[in-house]
């Protein structure tokens, strides 16, 4: 019985020495920070923490039994649910020191998480939502709580602070909590009347210097596409568009993103995320567009290391976002050190590198470089050598950001005045120019109307020389046409004159027998071949008379044109010229075969007509009716025989009696 109990009573004090110990904290004046004037009590031991919920864990003395020890900075993604959320209550007990008096106190969160807070068991303040009103869960704004909610607590009285907490995960690579972004020793702080003056001040100035950087910025960046777009052959412009658009953006984004939107009432993590990404890209190019724009009004190639560290910027920046290699922050500075001083050390190269040939509006880019220059490296040298951050940081940044696009105003204002000078000098040469191609223009005139005055009088004088000639150039025409029809006309003067010949031989031999019949007295043989030689001459007679008319014709379609009418058959018109054509045709075109047919109307008799011009109109329709026939022919050779016919008939007279 004696072993049982003592076997109770060892059991009963380990449990007690295994629960954890519900200790106070004491708080001193000290143990505030010198520039925030808050005490970051999130980072202290001594508090006691259990995951769940129940808000009965809000009160003053409740069983700590399964309590550990945990500081709210040591908060883990481990304790993570499946959805992402983790979810805990805090407590501890503080003690303020007599040293403070009668100082007023206010306890404020500035962290993602949403968390309710409570004093002795009354509920003081809700960050976020937790869902202790019954809404959905709704992250804690940081911003939106800039100021601290003020607490009646006194030195001396011991009190028990309770602080339900509820975060996610991250959305984003690498998945943290929420909360870690803006630091976990936000969770709860302490602050006393003079964190107005030093944190709220600065708060809100550090605003305003971004909004105004921001609209001058955007200012600028409005001008210069403005500008562009009136003058798009100064590709300088475009430049300088394209850096102050990057400039604008980052500037933007640093003014929602900045002091996580407090001057707007805070806003969302994934909101903020994104305003922080977009001002760690947008920054950067506006630095890298430096050497660009120099290289741009310098008349200079941009060199192919710029270009690679260029592209190992953005490679840099897109693994910032997706964390695909982890850099611890010693590789991450010396990233950046490389990044600023190739952009340093390019420009002040092209500037130097250009020194000899700068003139007018570039030297006020060679101003604004240098400026901007030397406050980063004044920047940098702060932060990285001495570690503390420049005297008036503020108005040190107003310049660096503005110190280049503002050079870049000024030089397009003298830019633009050069332009309109050697616009005015121009102008000058221009009107001086006009002014002798004027006299020019009068002296030519003056010559062209000697020379048309000139060229009048020679006109004329071949115009009367065109006249006097015109009745030759018509004969002349007449005798081409001639031309084409004389071997036409040859055979059909070799046809009469064939049969002349042919009769005169015939009538030579009958002659001769004529004379040795008289000497034989034979007088009946002697009538017989004086009968032949009669028939004979009438041939003769009338195949002369044949070719007479046809050199009749021929000498009257060359002749000229009397335009006097004059009895004519117009039958025998018809038949000559239709025999003319077959013949000329035939002269030209041994292959040229047609048939001849005739259809006159003998009723018709003479009649007054012209017959040269008659005949050339006559002439001109037979060939053509013959070309046609030919070329049909050719087109159909089989069953096809081409045949003109020449047809006259009389018509009466109209009933007018004209």
């Amino acid at each position: 019985m004696k072993s049982i109990k003592t076997f109770l009573l060892l059991l009963f004090v380990g449990i007690r020495f295994c629960n954890a110990q519900d200790t106070t904290l004491l708080l001193k004046p000290n143990l505030y920070d010198k520039d925030t004037m808050q005490i970051n009590i999130s980072e202290m031991h001594g508090w006691l923490f259990k995951q769940g919920n129940d808000t009965a864990w809000a009160k003053k003395d409740i069983d700590l039994t399964g309590w550990k020890r945990l500081m709210p900075t040591e908060l883990s993604e481990k304790l993570a649910d499946k959805n992402g959320r983790v979810e805990g209550w805090f407590r501890i007990k503080i003690k303020l020191d007599s040293a403070f008096g009668e100082t007023p106190f206010g306890f404020r969160n500035s962290t993602w998480a949403a968390s309710d807070f409570y004093i002795n068991g009354n509920w003081i303040a809700s960050f976020g939502n937790t869902g202790l009103t019954g809404g959905p869960y709704h992250e804690n704004r940081v911003g939106s709580n800039l100021l601290p909610v003020p607490v009646n607590i006194k030195p001396g009285n011991e009190y028990t602070i309770a602080l339900h907490v509820v975060d996610h995960l991250s959305p984003f690579p690498p998945h943290e909590l929420k909360a870690r972004e803006s630091g976990l020793s936000g969770l709860i702080r302490i602050t006393v009347p003079k964190y107005y003056k030093s944190v709220v001040e600065n708060y809100t100035s550090g605003v305003y210097y971004i909004i105004i950087l921001t609209i001058i910025s955007a200012v600028l960046c409005l001008l210069f596409w403005l500008l562009f777009f009136q003058n798009r052959s100064e590709k300088n412009l475009l430049m300088f568009a394209l850096a102050s658009t990057f400039l604008s953006i980052g500037l933007i984004s640093s003014t929602f993103s900045a002091n996580n939107g407090a001057y707007f009432g805070g806003i969302s993590y994934v909101s903020q995320w994104i305003y922080q990404q977009i001002n760690s890209l947008f920054l950067p190019l506006f630095l890298m567009a430096l050497p660009f724009v120099l290289a741009s009004i310098f008349k200079r190639r941009v060199s192919h290391i710029i270009k690679t560290i260029f592209i190992l910027f953005l490679i840099y920046w897109v693994n910032g976002i997706a964390q695909f290699y982890d850099l611890n922050d010693k590789i991450d500075i010396a990233i950046l050190l490389i990044f600023f001083s190739s952009i340093i050390i390019s420009s002040i190269y092209y500037v130097v590198s250009s020194w000899k040939t700068l003139k007018g509006a570039q030297w006020a880019i060679v101003v604004g470089v240098m400026l901007f220059l030397c406050i980063i490296l004044y920047f940098i040298i702060s932060q990285t050598i001495f570690g503390v951050n420049p005297p008036d940081s503020q108005l040190v940044a107003s310049i660096t950001f503005l110190s280049f696009p503002m050079s870049l105003m000024v030089y397009v204002a003298m830019r633009f005045k050069e332009i309109i000078k050697e616009v005015r000098e121009n102008a000058k040469q221009v009107v001086q120019m006009s002014e002798e191609k004027k006299e020019q223009a009068l002296n030519q005139q003056k010559r062209l109307q000697e020379e048309v005055t000139r060229q009048t009088a020679e006109i004329r004088t071949t115009l009367e020389n065109l006249k006097s000639t015109q009745s030759q150039l018509i004969q002349s025409e007449k005798m081409a046409s001639l031309g084409e029809l004389t071997a036409g006309i040859a055979h059909e003067i070799q046809n009469p004159l064939n049969f002349v010949n042919n009769f005169s031989e015939v009538n030579g031999e009958l002659i001769r027998e004529l004379k040795e019949e008289v000497i034989k007295g034979n007088l009946e043989e002697v009538s017989a071949i004086a009968n032949d030689i009669e028939s004979n001459s009438e041939k003769i007679n009338h195949h002369g008379k044949r070719a007479d008319a046809i050199v009749k014709g021929m000498l009257q379609h060359s002749r000229s044109s009397s335009g006097i009418k004059e009895p004519t058959d117009i039958n025998a018109l018809a038949d000559e010229y239709l025999r003319l054509s077959y013949h000329g045709l035939r002269a030209r075109d041994k292959s040229f075969n047609a048939t001849m047919k005739t259809d006159f109307d003998e009723t018709i008799g003479n009649i007054n007509i012209i017959p040269q011009d008659i005949g050339r109109v006559v002439l001109n329709l037979i060939n053509n009716a013959f070309y046609v026939v030919d070329e049909k022919k050719k087109q159909n050779p089989d069953g096809y025989e081409p045949t003109v016919t020449v047809k006259t008939v009389k018509n009466p007279p109209p009933l007018g009696g004209g």
